[in-house]
């Protein structure tokens, strides 16, 4: 009725429809997996297992061991297949097995086996996502798109998490975690059957990259300087709100969460200046931005221009967690491994983030310190990647022929996206 009865549906545009609504669905659900469970792990550990502060920090020690190592094997693995959604329905099920394991015992040894198990590799789920965005094509702007959906759920996951606990206790909270893990499953098997054949692996594909691995190790330490001043002011905003600024505990966390809910609608920005704009002036805009964040906060006074910064903030991280990403499926090759190696960078600069904690709050400004050695890291990040995108030109123009993505310099011609 009212339609044209002469009109077929394509069963390919379905198909196409259905696969356009089921990423950021996984992605939601990844998302909120891993923002369910890592925010109360410490106190689940704690309330449930009867864990000492020492045996919780080797627990989620061993626990971050197992992420590191997991998220370059299994989608090293995938990337030799060429499939990456039958190991992201490996991962989907891995998290299902580990809320039932700690549900089901009393036994620390048990739970932390259980967490480096099961628990290190699920988290590779959402890396794994990313690498069937670009495997399969898509473009950077939809990838940070997917990045910014993955924002909602830590934005929304904490708050829900804390929610339960509260309500119910710890235990409550893996009950909630096992559902969104069936309903994750049930996302990954609908996206598994809208899939197309995976494509036949390149001769040779295995060990190409877009850019010389000298460059690659170069960016990778940009990004873990920069991903540990991100982890070192989230780690002291209670303190530095409390003992620098004078206020009360509750506006640390209405910064965090404002930052956060800001890096939303910075992402999908980003996501539409990305296909204008080459992706290393995008993330220079996002160490500019956390640069002057960095210095400002350090001698901000008052819960106005505590909030106000936050946007700031918020576009420095959206830059480095959506261009980011995107930028290492550019220069790798492999998009499982890129995705794992981006991946990793914000574990290692979680440990790095100690670092900077330590030796800035050392000095006589105390907490404002951490800031002040954040800025001046960001600002050597910056004339690292200024240095990369000028190597980059020269040699493009010797040799024009080996133009890569997002202005960086490819090493050879070969492989590229």
């Amino acid at each position: 009725m009212g339609g044209n009865p002469g009109r077929r549906h394509d069963p390919g545009d379905l198909s196409a429809h259905l696969r356009r609504l089921l990423v950021p669905s996984a992605a939601l659900l990844w998302g909120l997996q891993f923002a369910l469970l890592n925010p109360v792990l410490a106190v689940l550990l704690v309330g449930v297992f009867d864990a000492t502060a020492a045996q919780v920090g080797g627990a989620l020690a061993v626990y971050n061991a197992s992420g590191f190592a997991a998220s370059l094997l299994l989608p090293g693995y995938a990337d030799r297949r060429q499939e990456y959604v039958r190991p992201m329905l490996a991962c989907a099920i891995l998290t299902l097995a580990l809320a039932g394991a700690l549900a089901l015992t009393t036994s620390l040894p048990v739970a932390v086996c259980a967490l480096v198990v099961l628990g290190g590799p699920a988290g590779v789920g959402t890396s794994l996502l990313f690498a069937h965005l670009k495997h399969s094509g898509a473009a950077a702007g939809e990838v940070v798109r997917t990045r910014a959906v993955v924002s909602v759920a830590w934005v929304a996951g904490p708050p829900l998490a804390a929610f339960v606990l509260t309500g119910s206790g710890p235990r409550a909270v893996l009950v909630l975690l096992a559902a969104v893990a069936v309903l994750t499953i049930a996302a990954t098997t609908a996206m598994l059957r809208t899939d197309g054949p995976p494509p036949a692996p390149e001769v040779g594909g295995d060990d190409r990259t877009q850019v010389s691995r000298g460059r690659v190790a170069t960016i990778m330490v940009v990004f873990v300087a920069l991903q540990a001043t991100n982890g070192a002011v989230v780690s002291i905003m209670t303190l530095f709100v409390t003992d620098r600024m004078r206020l009360d505990v509750a506006w640390a966390g209405i910064a965090l969460g404002a930052a956060a809910a800001l890096e939303i609608p910075a992402l999908l920005i980003i996501g539409r200046l990305s296909s204008r704009i080459p992706a290393l002036r995008l993330i220079a805009s996002g160490c500019l931005a956390g640069i002057v964040y960095y210095l400002a906060m350090a001698y901000a006074q008052g819960p106005v221009t505590l909030l106000g910064l936050q946007v700031l903030n918020a576009w420095f991280f959206a830059a480095i967690a959506g261009v980011g990403l995107t930028l290492f499926q550019d220069i790798v090759a492999r998009p499982g491994l890129a995705s794992g190696l981006y991946v990793n960078t914000r574990r290692i600069g979680a440990i790095v983030a100690g670092a900077i904690i330590s030796a800035g709050s050392a000095t006589s400004l105390g907490y404002s310190g951490v800031f002040l050695t954040c800025a001046a890291i960001a600002a050597g990040a910056l004339l690292i990647l200024g240095a990369v995108s000028r190597a980059s030109v020269a040699e493009q123009r010797n040799d024009p022929a080996t133009r890569a993505p997002n202005g960086i310099q490819a090493a050879r011609p070969q492989g590229f996206s």
